[in-house]
């Protein structure tokens, strides 16, 4: 009877919904594991799950006079958590047919992300063979029996809700030609398996909409008056006044464009970009990021392949980046500057603004789906014409949730944003925190080596994304101090310099973590976190994607990648095809890399498929080439790249930044390394630079083309 009474308070208090009861099994024996926000949540579960289970609570909660009282209402174990023998009694109550809910985190979540996964929840369930139930508590951790810091919004009455996943459970499987697993090991790869099943559970819980509606769930959840954004303007920017931008340069985009649309958006890393961005997708525009770095024909091409009439930009854009030749050379568009779309915003638009729009932004938005096309991406061109990467708002978001699954960026940081907005990395990089309650910082450009660590320094941003190209420059110019309050440094879109590793390590005390992943997963496949890291590879894939290799001739360990999950684009729009959606046969998308998955889960790339030479009738990985010259010269540059040979089939070139390198060096190395003769290069060309993309990755393209001129 107090149950029921204690269930109807909940109910009408913190508006308590639950989803997904029909996952509960029935007869099965479950543990029931969950993420743990705050010191409702194992009342919460006692009140709503629909299976009779003992808790598992730590022994300093009886210390509390109030929590022994709604203890006794339930079954319980107190356990300490330090005690080798704790899980031992879990154990035996599921081997007794009891279910047991355990919270395998330990403790209160400080941040609102996953923290600290333990060993033990998992490898009891091993132990005992059980099914784990996996419930997503939202909500609680904003209330005041929450434990989040004071950046964290609180409220006194939450909305709670409790998602119930599908049961899954951990098999440890002695892998083939490896000795019988010690108790240690087996343990470890159980809590290696909870931890994933429970990063799957964050992921997987998400909600379908789309990215404005996602945008006014923030402004819902963190507060409209929040300091949310700012730029080189140094004009930090509320929620609020994100949303009038975004409300106001919608409605101006549609004065220039049909529903459904895609309009080129040629633009730097502004908050009125991201403003622009969000208001376009409000009222079912398709904003087509273009890379200003790319040329005009480069620019033309992507016009051309996502059929793009119209594109937006700015006047005083054009002039301070010295563009007029690139505008003046595109042909067949309509460039609409915003300096001439802000004369047509008219009385009766600022009315609909400031009396109706801002105060019903749902209301005011046009629906539409989130599977729908949201956004057009571009391929860097680094092998060809660039190709249209379409994603809808569930792609976007999927990856967003998949990256705050992994590491735990919470409303305390403050992003550093270089990497512009056309750049995949860029885009999702961008609207990450702005959806989870973080202040951005949206530089507007990566090029700027000695000014971009005195910002970091002065804004005290906590965490950067970058190539590792980017990375390498700023440490050359940063003071020992300037990184002093980054936490979280995200390397990706090219392998991560060793030299930019050390350096970080060692002059910033920073521990860089490599990711993975490509413009047409939204981007990222892959990530090294605090939590999993390992030197050398890309991490272990995100959440919620499926993966498989198929073999390639000539290469005798790893095959190539084909990925398939939520974040995968809906397809390509080619030059020869324009707005044609391409789709990936059958939800899979080819990588085009190489790549060898360790039975931790940890990848390793070897090389993209077109990156590998055949020499002499053997496959010979550029990535390896250059390996070696990073390590013969680390502190220069150096790229690879091949040239057709009648006798040999291909040779390799290398060019370098080095002057003094010579092929002997590299031969040295080599042998060190134990790499074959064959992954030397060839011919060593010096250059003062290596050629890079705006993206910062490097322009193989020009490499060839000046092999070619050579």
């Amino acid at each position: 009877m107090l149950a029921g009474i204690l269930r109807r308070i909940c109910k009408v208090v913190f508006r308590v919904k639950v989803n997904g009861l029909e996952h509960v099994p029935t007869h099965e024996k479950l543990l029931i594991v969950a993420n743990h926000e705050s010191f409702l949540d194992g009342l919460l579960l006692g009140l709503f799950l629909p299976k009779r289970a003992t808790f598992v609570v730590h022994t300093g909660v009886l210390k509390n006079w109030l929590f022994r009282q709604f203890l006794r209402l339930t079954p319980h174990l107190a356990v300490d958590p330090t005690s080798p023998l704790a899980m031992k009694k879990v154990v035996k109550r599921l081997d007794a047919g009891e279910n047991v809910v355990i919270f395998p985190e330990g403790r209160l979540t400080l941040t609102g992300a996953l923290m600290k996964v333990y060993d033990g929840p998992g490898f009891a369930a091993a132990k005992a063979g059980v099914k784990i139930l996996p419930v997503r508590v939202e909500g609680a951790a904003q209330s005041y029996f929450g434990r989040l810091s004071d950046a964290h919004p609180r409220k006194l009455l939450p909305r709670v809700t409790l998602t119930i996943l599908p049961a899954t459970e951990i098999v440890i499987e002695n892998p083939s030609n490896h000795p019988p697993l010690t108790s240690k090991q087996r343990r470890r790869i159980a809590g290696e398996a909870m931890r994933g099943i429970m990063q799957k559970m964050v992921f997987q819980a998400q909600k379908s909409r789309t990215f404005f509606e996602a945008f006014l769930d923030a402004i819902d959840k963190f507060g409209a008056k929040t300091k949310i954004a700012e730029d080189i303007n140094e004009v930090v920017e509320t929620y609020q006044d994100v949303l009038k931008k975004s409300l106001a340069l919608g409605r101006l985009a549609c004065k220039v464009s049909e529903s459904r649309e895609a309009v080129g958006v040629l633009m730097p890393n502004l908050t009125n970009t991201l403003a622009l961005v969000l208001g376009m997708t409000a009222f079912n525009r398709i904003p087509a990021m273009l890379n200003f770095t790319s040329g005009s024909a480069g620019i033309q091409n992507a016009c051309i392949a996502a059929n793009i009439k119209t594109v937006i930009t700015s006047r005083k854009f054009i002039e301070t980046a010295k563009l007029e030749e690139v505008i003046n050379h595109l042909n067949n568009l309509n460039i609409v500057y915003l300096e001439d779309l802000r004369t047509q915003f008219s009385m009766l638009d600022r009315a609909w603004l400031m009396g109706y729009a801002i105060h019903y932004p749902r209301a005011a938005m046009e629906e539409t789906s989130p599977e729908l096309p949201a956004v057009i991406l571009f391929t860097s061109g680094s092998e060809g014409k660039p190709k249209g990467v379409v994603h809808s708002h569930k792609s976007v978001l999927a990856n967003i949730s998949q990256i705050m699954a992994m590491l735990d960026f919470n409303p305390t940081d403050k992003f550093m944003m270089v990497l512009p907005m056309f750049h995949a990395f860029g885009f999702t990089g961008t609207l990450l925190p702005i959806f989870n309650g973080i202040n951005i910082l949206i530089f507007p450009s990566p090029l700027q080596y000695k000014v971009i660590p005195e910002v970091i320094y002065d804004r005290g941003c906590t965490v950067l994304f970058a190539t590792s190209t980017f990375l390498g420059n700023y440490a050359k110019f940063a003071h020992p101090y300037d990184f002093y309050k980054l936490r979280l440094v995200v390397a990706g879109a090219e392998k991560l310099n060793e030299e930019v590793r050390k350096v970080y390590s060692e002059k910033f005390g920073i521990r860089v973590l490599e990711g993975y992943g490509s413009t047409e997963c939204a981007p990222v496949l892959s990530a090294n976190t605090l939590m999993a890291n390992r030197n050398g590879s890309v991490g272990q894939f995100v959440p919620g994607l499926d993966y498989k290799l198929e073999p390639v001739p000539g290469i005798e360990s790893g095959g190539l990648l084909y990925v398939r999950g939520e974040n995968v684009m809906l397809g390509y729009y080619l030059f020869d095809q324009p707005a044609q959606l391409v789709a990936p046969e059958a939800g899979w998308y080819n990588t085009g890399d190489i790549v060898e998955i360790d039975h931790d889960g940890f990848i390793h790339i070897k090389g993209r498929v077109k990156r590998f030479a055949k020499v002499a009738g053997e496959m010979v990985s550029l990535e390896l080439v250059e390996k070696i010259a990073n390590t013969a010269a680390p502190e220069h540059q150096h790229a690879a790249t091949t040239q057709v040979d009648v006798q040999r089939g291909e040779n390799i070139i290398l060019f370098t930044t080095d002057a003094a390198l010579k092929r002997e060096d590299l031969q040295v190395v080599a042998k060190n390394l134990g790499s074959p003769e064959i992954a030397i290069a060839r011919k060593i060309m010096y250059v003062e630079e290596i050629p890079v993309l705006g993206t910062g990755k490097t322009d193989y393209v020009t490499l060839k083309q000046m092999v070619e001129a050579a």
